[in-house]
């Protein structure tokens, strides 16, 4: 099967990588330098500049560009698609539908562990397409099928953006340990191991469980967990998933 990827950017160059063993892998963008770039990091794909009448008859369609450029591309796209997969943020099926032309659409929200096989992908959209979307983007690592946009929405501020929420975690762990005085590489190497450990764990367990296991009373992880309390690291992330629902739902009205 070949995968027809319009755009070239960070996430489409992430599902390329985790992609690119199972699938025919083709790439338009608009820049040819760093087509060329891509092309040389991965000599099994093929890369093309995008025409202005590029015909996407038959075509499936990974579109990966930034959502404010779509009234800009849909015209320079002829033809019908055979199956449309956006991953633009905040971007309806509709408005998709109205742009470009395709017989069945899903929107998808991987994130940027695409390139190690390792993405939490959500999907939603065309249930014909259900099956596909799922085969698709399980290479890439989990996908979900959800029952409705608004919900891929809400998802989008959890998994979509999530890796970014993790990292500012992983930083500022790694600081507070160099705060009390551990080496800089060695607090990247604990929070590493950290990570790497958790994900295990959060497959078989419940959170409240997991720290329940690990908080002994008047101990060092009650003594951290409450400062952890005290500034309302719980609420902000709760505030997180929200503000990027919102900020979702903005994307989606403009677009």
């Amino acid at each position: 099967m070949k995968l027809t990827f319009i755009g070239n950017g960070n996430m489409a160059q992430a599902l390329i990588k985790g992609l690119v063993k199972h699938y025919e892998i083709e790439v338009l963008g608009r820049n040819e330098k760093s087509l060329k770039a891509l092309q040389a990091s991965l000599p099994n794909i093929s890369t093309k500049i995008l025409s202005n009448n590029e015909d996407i008859t038959g075509k499936h369609i990974i579109l990966c560009v930034k959502p404010y450029s779509l009234p800009d591309l849909g015209p320079k796209l002829i033809g019908e698609a055979e199956t449309l997969y956006s991953v633009l943020a905040g971007t309806s099926l509709e408005s998709l539908n109205a742009h470009i032309k395709a017989k069945q659409t899903v929107r998808a929200m991987p994130n940027l562990g695409a390139a190690h096989l390792k993405s939490m992908t959500t999907l939603t959209g065309d249930e014909r397409l259900k099956e596909s979307a799922l085969n698709i983007f399980n290479q890439i690592g989990k996908s979900l099928w959800l029952d409705s946009e608004n919900e891929l929405d809400i998802a989008t501020g959890l998994a979509g953006s999530g890796p970014a929420y993790l990292a500012l975690i992983a930083e500022a762990l790694a600081d507070g340990a160099v705060k009390q005085g551990i080496k800089r590489p060695d607090a990247k190497v604990l929070v590493q191991g950290l990570f790497e450990g958790f994900a295990p764990l959060l497959a078989g367990e419940n959170p409240a469980d997991i720290k329940d296991g690990v908080m002994s009373p008047g101990g060092t992880t009650a003594a951290g967990y409450a400062a952890l309390e005290k500034g309302n690291v719980r609420s902000a992330m709760m505030d997180a998933i929200a503000d990027a629902y919102s900020k979702a739902k903005e994307l989606k009205a403009k677009n």
